[in-house]
């Protein structure tokens, strides 16, 4: 008997996956990529948790690196009161230069921002995936939740 799976290969009961929900509300993404993070001590056992905030947060290229920035890691409540940080700090993320270079470019023109839109672990170790995105207009918001609810209801006539 092997161990069960959960969704997208994960554990049953592992460690969660964090969704960005405001950053596909407040954004039009055009395209995604993964990319790793650099933390610090108890970090990856508050991720572990889910006690992670990513709401405000957002991503920003400076100098040939990329950063996370806004991003809320609550402190590890069983850790050592000696080894503190900061839950706001800016966090490295792992890319390749090539790829640095594409988000560096998309980001560049106007209107266009670099968001966070899960965090999860693969293969153990902390992952991220960011958006490119350009952000929506009020009507552009009401026209999806609109057409969201249409597709609801036509589902719900298709089961009956």
């Amino acid at each position: 008997m092997g161990k069960g799976k959960g969704a997208k290969g994960e554990r049953a009961g592992g460690p969660p996956t964090i969704h960005n929900r405001k950053a596909r509300h407040d954004y039009h993404i055009l395209d995604s990529m993964e990319a790793g993070v650099v933390l610090k001590g108890n970090e990856v056992k508050s991720i572990r948790q889910g006690k992670v905030t990513l709401h405000d947060a957002f991503a920003r290229v400076t100098k040939g690196e990329a950063w996370l920035c806004g991003c809320h890691i609550n402190p590890y409540q069983a850790q050592n009161t000696f080894t503190t940080y900061d839950p706001m700090r800016d966090r490295k993320l792992l890319l390749h230069k090539r790829q640095i270079a594409q988000l560096a470019a998309a980001t560049q023109e106007k209107g266009m921002t670099l968001l966070p839109l899960k965090l999860y672990f693969k293969k153990g170790q902390v992952k991220i995936e960011l958006g490119v995105g350009k952000g929506k207009k009020q009507y552009d918001k009401r026209e999806d939740l609109k057409r969201r609810d249409a597709e609801r209801e036509m589902d719900r006539a298709m089961k009956r």
